[in-house]
């Protein structure tokens, strides 16, 4: 066996945070009396970041945000969501024991989230995922971030893997243009969080749940010369 390095969007990918992220928008758009943004709403806005996310829930709610009040909203969600980050945050099922497995086949893990590095640590900690994974990077690592793909070319360097021999594993539009700009091969889960239709991001595998991943994954390596 060649190992082969995957590397694992965070949010709506890995574990369903849209919970936590929605209490937290809310609690900062409640001290400037805005509604509240119902939760299905909040998954179709996650993917570039805190601060994107507060400026679609401003827009969503009334007025929209910029400058100043823009920077102010983004750290108070970041203050709030930093004390709650997994309260009712929980890994997708069979996340964790797929991550198991791979770890145990001598595969590369790692992390490329548009979250800032931190609480990406802080998240996966307080689940027990930190362990699976050799590199863990978020919105601030870099000088860019998804979907540029330098973001994701150096989680793989991070891991000494080799982009031939690499996949990216997400759930929206965001993950699709970075792995297409970087050239790897792209594993998108249907359960995650896009406004947008999964089946138009070119994904190599468009997967329903966990137990579906291996056998994509065994597919994406044969393609590409290698067995898992």
């Amino acid at each position: 066996m060649q190992p082969w390095t995957l590397v694992f969007d965070l949010d709506g990918t890995l574990v369903d945070t849209a919970p936590d992220l929605c209490g937290a928008m809310n609690a900062v758009l409640a001290l400037h009396d805005r509604a509240p943004v119902p939760i299905a709403e909040v998954r179709h806005m996650v993917g570039r970041g805190a601060r994107v996310l507060m400026e679609r829930g401003f827009a969503f709610t009334g007025a929209p945000a910029g400058g100043a009040q823009l920077d102010g909203l983004f750290e108070a969600f970041l203050a709030h969501y930093a004390a709650h980050i997994a309260d009712e945050s929980v890994p997708f099922p069979g996340a964790r024991e797929t991550l198991a497995a791979l770890r145990a086949q001598g595969h590369g893990l790692g992390i490329c989230t548009n979250k800032p590095e931190r609480l990406s640590h802080a998240l996966l900690d307080a689940l027990d995922l930190g362990p699976f994974f050799g590199a863990v990077l978020g919105a601030d690592t870099l000088p860019v971030r998804k979907p540029d793909p330098r973001h994701l070319l150096e989680t793989i360097a991070r891991l000494g893997g080799d982009p031939e021999r690499a996949v990216m594993i997400g759930d929206s539009e965001t993950d699709a243009e970075t792995a297409r700009a970087a050239g790897v091969p792209l594993v998108i889960f249907t359960f995650g969080y896009t406004a947008l239709d999964p089946q138009t991001f070119g994904a190599d595998a468009l997967l329903h749940g966990y137990d579906e991943l291996p056998a994509a994954l065994d597919r994406i390596m044969a393609s590409r010369g290698t067995a898992r």
